[in-house]
């Protein structure tokens, strides 16, 4: 506990100068996924896994805000995750690491059995304070970049792998950024991401500006000792969304380079019906499933393994309860891929229950191959 109190600490000084009020504010929610699972015959066969296997995830998120003065507040967000598997053997989808751009360990086991395993962890704790012309931040915290549905090259800091279903969070990051707020639709973000090792940092900035119907941004810096360099750019084509993204990633010596991009249009046809469609360029992976690097893609240092992807997704509104959604995502360079359909019932403002299924297909030692299918339901209570 001794390295979360110097944290806190650390947010609390300075607001302490500032301090002309104090007030506070408490949300949260609680999800909870009883979850179905069927790996491919050959994955089983290979791994020694169960034809079919039960988990249940629990996660209980509390989000208190603590307003100092009228400019500045301290945001945390603490959660408690608990998980059951019904076997011993089973592959753990949900608890994985999805982050290495936490310097300061703030995660605790409480059980780590086998078929049970319970952790909490601190995945928010920011100071923030906002000026005439800006705001600067302090801590763990968010930092959105990237206007993709689907895939987010120019997220540097919060990527999340988007056939992970049951996370609902991008994970935080540790670092200092400050916000300059040029004019109308008009910023200069500076982030800096600490690591245990100094000459090690992180560091971004992202412009941002408008043009007509037209928002886009540009960004550059240094991320995971890697040069990169990158655009996104968002609005309308006659009645259609469209948006893309670029990132370009390279070593000094010009070495491992690559580039990624995202293009995506959508349309809400009606009231109550929208789709997407968005293509991924992922110049990161492999053409040929046999280099793959899926290790890498275990650790969470890459999101996906392959070159080519596209997604479909279509969303109804069948009543103003229920709503429908489906989606396809396809690896174009092994044709494995996964078709996620879904259904969310409105009980009360705040309480949600949701059917869904996320069915993968693919040839042995394809990407999807390795995903098992998954049949869920989902609980939602938000306070």
């Amino acid at each position: 506990m001794n390295r979360l109190c110097k944290i806190i600490l650390l947010l609390i000084l300075p607001a302490k100068i500032m301090v002309a009020q104090f007030d506070y504010d408490v949300t949260g929610y609680y999800v909870n996924y009883p979850i179905l699972q069927k790996p491919a015959k050959e994955l089983s066969q290979l791994f020694g896994l169960k034809s079919n296997s039960f988990s249940d995830l629990s996660r209980f998120r509390l989000r208190p805000v603590f307003y100092i003065g009228d400019n500045s507040r301290i945001n945390l967000e603490y959660e408690i995750n608990a998980l059951y598997l019904s076997s011993t053997s089973q592959f753990d989808l949900f608890t994985t690491p999805t982050t290495n751009h936490q310097v300061v360990d703030l995660s605790w086991n409480i059980i780590n059995h086998d078929k049970v395993k319970a952790n909490h962890f601190i995945d928010r704790l920011y100071f923030k304070h906002s000026f005439e012309f800006g705001s600067i931040t302090i801590g763990r915290q968010r930092i959105a970049w990237g206007t993709g549905r689907v895939w987010n090259p120019i997220d540097l800091f919060n990527p999340v792998n988007p056939a992970n279903f049951a996370k609902i969070e991008k994970d935080g990051a540790d670092a200092v950024s400050f916000k300059w707020n040029i004019g109308n639709f008009t910023d200069l973000h500076f982030v800096y991401g600490a690591v245990k090792k100094l000459s090690n940092s992180n560091f971004a900035a992202r412009f941002r500006s408008n043009v007509g119907e037209y928002d886009f941004s540009i960004v550059g810096g240094r991320i995971d000792q890697k040069f990169v360099a990158g655009t996104d750019l968002a609005g309308n084509l006659f009645d259609a969304g469209i948006r893309a993204e670029a990132l370009y990633s390279f070593e000094k010596e010009n070495q491992d380079s690559y580039v990624k991009y995202i293009l995506g249009i959508d349309y809400q046809f009606t009231s109550k019906l929208y789709a997407l469609i968005e293509y991924h360029y992922n110049g990161e992976g492999a053409s040929d499933k046999t280099s793959y690097e899926l290790t890498r893609l275990l650790n969470s240092d890459i999101l996906n393994l392959a070159k080519n992807y596209i997604n479909i997704t279509s969303a109804y509104q069948l009543t103003p309860l229920l709503n429908l959604s489906a989606s396809n995502t396809l690896n174009l360079d092994d044709n494995s891929g996964y078709t996620t359909v879904s259904g969310e019932y409105s009980l009360s403002e705040s309480l949600f229950f949701t059917l869904g299924a996320q069915v993968t297909y693919g040839k042995t030692l394809a990407e999807y191959w390795y995903f098992p299918a998954s049949y869920y339901a989902k609980f939602d209570v938000y306070f």
